[in-house]
C-alpha cells in the first residue's frame, strides 16, 4: 500500500507545475551554451581549489578572484535566473510536501483505527 501511495504522490509531484517548471528551465539553461561553459568553468574552478585545500593549501586569491567574476557573468544570464527561481519554487513545494507527511504520519501515529488501503 505504501508503494502505491508514494508512486502516486510521485506522479503528482512530476505532473505539477513547480515541477514542470524547473523541467523547463533545466532544459533551457542546458541549451545555453554561455551559460553551460560557465558553470563549467566554475565547477573546474571549485574542483582546484577542492583538492588544493585537501592537501592543506589555501585558494590563490586569484583564484577566488575568477571564481567572483564568473558567477557575477552566470547570475546576469536569464537562463540562470530563471533555474534558480524555478527551484526555489520547487523546494518550497517540496517543503510543504514533506510538511504534510510529517503531519499524517503524527495524526497516523496516533489513530487507533487501522486502515488497509
Amino acid at each position: 500500500m505504501l508503494d502505491e501511495k508514494a508512486r502516486e504522490l510521485g506522479r503528482l509531484i512530476g505532473q505539477s507545475p513547480e515541477y514542470q517548471a524547473v523541467k523547463r528551465a533545466n532544459e533551457a539553461l542546458n541549451g545555453d551554451r554561455d551559460a553551460v561553459a560557465l558553470l563549467r568553468q566554475m565547477d573546474q574552478l571549485r574542483d582546484q581549489a577542492q583538492r588544493m585545500i585537501e592537501r592543506g593549501e589555501n585558494p590563490t586569491a586569484d583564484m577566488e578572484q575568477q571564481l567572483d567574476d564568473l558567477l557575477g557573468k552566470v547570475q546576469v544570464n536569464s537562463n540562470y535566473q530563471r533555474a534558480i527561481a524555478a527551484q526555489e519554487n520547487f523546494d518550497k513545494t517540496m517543503l510543504q510536501v514533506n510538511n504534510w507527511i510529517t503531519e499524517g504520519i503524527r495524526k497516523g501515529a496516533t489513530s487507533s483505527i487501522i486502515t488497509l488501503g
